[in-house]
């Protein structure tokens, strides 16, 4: 009987792994709200008196918090996070200067440049597998709580010290259909449930039937549209807000009226994206993480639908570096933001407020990547302006946004001022950023100015490994 590679326990495979004090362990975040290995792994590890450990994660979401990561930072077992999506809880936490470390964001590109550069060691890598063999042979859309693309385990599996897959459907070896392979996993751990896939499609990963949020992404449709981009080739990607799925069907219609036929889908893949496919609009969909089961199950089903790395996603060359990425062959990019301002810089990871409620994602490296970058956005968030003087704190630089949209209208970036004339001459509504920003101010009047200390809590990395920005503690 061949050899394996199970063991018993979570906590017999982080003490197989030598796990100590002051480590770095890695996690991909496929099953997001929904995902239970994080908690369970840092949870062992808190039992077995391991202290100081720095996550580093695709992404941390408040499901998790919930399932015992407060308790663990608050315990000294979590003391730095580095990530690229965030949660509310763990970001309030960070803000206040809870964890004694300080934490960083990355885009999705900068973690996989992170990793294949080794700027951080990843001592132990755990990957969340919904069906994995006795060897570790894995995949994330095969098992009962497939999720899709298995992407943001790619890079760190391959470079970690030690990597442990976790599944909840482990099959007789081999397993036929493979992402991460037997070759760079050390050990298996079988548990009951690796996590909810219900759980992919939180907040963010859903259709709107907002009004607002209808007119906006009219708007970008017809921007795109007459962007001079859309034409026989054209490729796309969008973010999994309201505004941008939206944006997607209403570019699906133009698409088919105008006869256009594109020829790639990138990045975070929802089922709107699928319907592009599969009504022949799009030629193929390159997928590094899946935003509900509809994508998850077109990538288990449909060979044109195809599974990428976090580095062949995002990554820029380096010594260890990719000769290229797709986010490079990128036409449109549609992405949201918290604010934007006057010079076109964006903020995603530090609200109105002051506090730290969410990540850099893939923003960054689309937005640089792409030939056109779009924001949608509205112009106001209750008592907030999204349009502001100066950024809370940025994210994407300027220079690489090509496009605002708000239900009042369309501001281009006067870098671009061909896309300008273009929307003019089609009878969009062209608007000066500083017009929307007067009127949004005008609505919300002045905010209280954010008060911080002296000190650093954050910083923001950029997708070549600058520091974009530092974030210190709020003073509440």
């Amino acid at each position: 009987m061949k050899e394996t590679k199970l063991c018993h326990s979570i906590e017999d495979a982080i003490r197989a792994c030598g796990l100590r004090d002051g480590m770095t362990v890695d996690f991909n975040h496929h099953l997001r709200d929904g995902d239970y290995v994080i908690p369970m792994v840092m949870n062992a590890i808190g039992k077995l008196g391991i202290k100081d450990i720095k996550v580093f994660s695709a992404g941390i979401f408040n499901g998790m918090m919930n399932r015992g990561l407060t308790d663990l930072i608050h315990q000294g077992v979590i003391t730095s996070t580095e990530v690229t999506g965030n949660s509310s809880i763990l970001g309030g936490m960070i803000s206040r200067g809870e964890l004694p470390k300080v934490c960083r964001f990355h885009t999705h590109g900068g973690r996989a440049r992170t990793i294949v550069e080794e700027d951080l060691h990843i001592d132990v890598c755990f990957v969340a597998a919904p069906t994995a063999d006795c060897m570790g042979n894995c995949n994330g859309v095969e098992g009962p709580n497939a999720f899709g693309s298995i992407g943001y385990s790619m890079s760190s599996s391959r470079y970690a010290d030690k990597t442990v897959v976790i599944t909840d459907n482990l099959v007789p070896y081999p397993l036929q259909r493979t992402s991460i392979d037997e070759s760079v996993v050390d050990y298996v751990v079988q548990v009951d449930a690796i996590g909810d896939p219900n759980g992919i499609a939180t907040g963010i990963a859903k259709p709107t039937k907002d009004p607002l949020a209808l007119i906006i992404a009219e708007y970008a449709s017809k921007t795109i549209e007459f962007s001079g981009l859309l034409k026989d080739g054209f490729s796309y990607q969008a973010g999994a807000g309201g505004p941008s799925i939206a944006t997607t069907r209403y570019l699906s219609e133009i698409m088919k009226r105008k006869k256009v036929h594109g020829s790639f889908i990138l990045g975070g893949v929802t089922g709107t994206s699928v319907d592009l496919l599969e009504e022949g609009l799009f030629d193929t969909i390159m997928d590094v993480q899946c935003f509900d089961r509809k994508a998850a199950a077109s990538l288990r089903d449909d060979p044109r639908h195809r599974e990428i790395s976090d580095a062949c996603y995002a990554m820029r060359g380096g010594p260890n570096g990719n000769r290229s990425c797709a986010v490079d062959s990128l036409d449109v990019v549609v992405l949201g933001a918290l604010e934007i301002d006057l010079d076109f810089n964006c903020n995603l990871v530090v609200n109105s407020s002051g506090l730290i409620t969410g990540g850099a994602g893939g923003h960054t490296d689309t937005a640089e990547g792409s030939k056109m970058s779009m924001i949608v956005a509205p112009l106001r968030r209750t008592r907030y302006p999204t349009v502001v003087k100066k950024c809370t704190s940025i994210t994407t630089p300027g220079k690489d946004v090509d496009v605002l949209i708000t239900e009042y209208g369309i501001s281009v970036n006067p870098k671009n001022q061909e896309l300008a004339l273009r929307l003019k001459d089609a009878g969009l509504k062209v608007v000066s950023i500083e017009e929307l920003q007067a009127l949004a101010e005008s609505m919300t009047g002045i905010p209280d100015e954010v008060r911080f200390g002296d000190r650093l809590v954050a910083e923001v990395i950029g997708r070549n490994g600058e520091v974009i920005d530092r974030v210190y503690n709020i003073l509440e």
